[in-house]
This record gives C-alpha cells, sequence and structure tokens, in this order.
C-alpha cells in the first residue's frame, strides 16, 4: 500500500496514513540488508566458493560476521552450503535460483555507485 501524503499549510510533505504491514522494501532489507549481504551475493555469483576464500575476497568482513551473514542468508532460501568430504572438510556456498535474481539489481547499485564516484572521492 503506498502511503498518501499530503502537504501542510507550512508546505511540509506527511503521511496520513500508514501501510498496513511492512512494504515490500522493508521485507527485502530484512532478507538483503544485512552489512556485506551484497558482497558476499556479488562473490558468489561465478558458482561454488568456499568459506576460506569467500573469507579472502571480503577481507574487511571477519569471519564471524560472514558466517553470521551467510547462515541467514541460507535460512532465506538464497544460498546453499554444502560440506565437501575432502582432507581437510570444507563448506562451500553457492547461490540459489532465488539469490541469483538479487544479482540484477546489485549490478545495478554497482553502476549507479560507480557513476557517482567522482563525487564520493572528490575526483
Amino acid at each position: 500500500m503506498k502511503p498518501r501524503v499530503i502537504e501542510d499549510e507550512n508546505g511540509r510533505r506527511r503521511a496520513t496514513s500508514a501501510c498496513e504491514k511492512p512494504c515490500p522494501i522493508e521485507d527485502g532489507m530484512k532478507i538483503l540488508g544485512g552489512k556485506w549481504t551484497g558482497s558476499i551475493l556479488w562473490h558468489l555469483q561465478y558458482g561454488p566458493v568456499r568459506f576460506n576464500d569467500l573469507s579472502r575476497m571480503i577481507a574487511a568482513a571477519s569471519k564471524k560476521m560472514i558466517t553470521e551473514r551467510l547462515r541467514h542468508l541460507e535460512a532465506q532460501g538464497v544460498v546453499t552450503r554444502e560440506i565437501i568430504n575432502s582432507s581437510p572438510i570444507s563448506v562451500e556456498y553457492s547461490l540459489t535460483e532465488r539469490g541469483k535474481t538479487a544479482l540484477l539489481f546489485l549490478d545495478e547499485l554497482r553502476k549507479w555507485t560507480e557513476s557517482i564516484e567522482p563525487e564520493l572521492y572528490g575526483s
């Protein structure tokens, strides 16, 4: 439901009705809005990645944080986790079909960020 917005006598805009339930943006952000989530999905786009490799790809994030995000994404059906019976045993993550659909707007985010980088970094 789109909230109705009106202007008061001072020209300020305000909503007159609220959504009855969380809007789709809020619901989507509950799934994908966590710190490092976009980076994790982006690095999984080309195929399965072992946990330690993913951890090296996102060096600024702690292993604990990556683990938390991966567990959340797995619970949401966005990534799958597979135990590899090698020596030593390792874990590999990949995108589900649902997860792959997020790449569309992550690529748009990448393009948008690249378009404003001169403004962000003063170049």
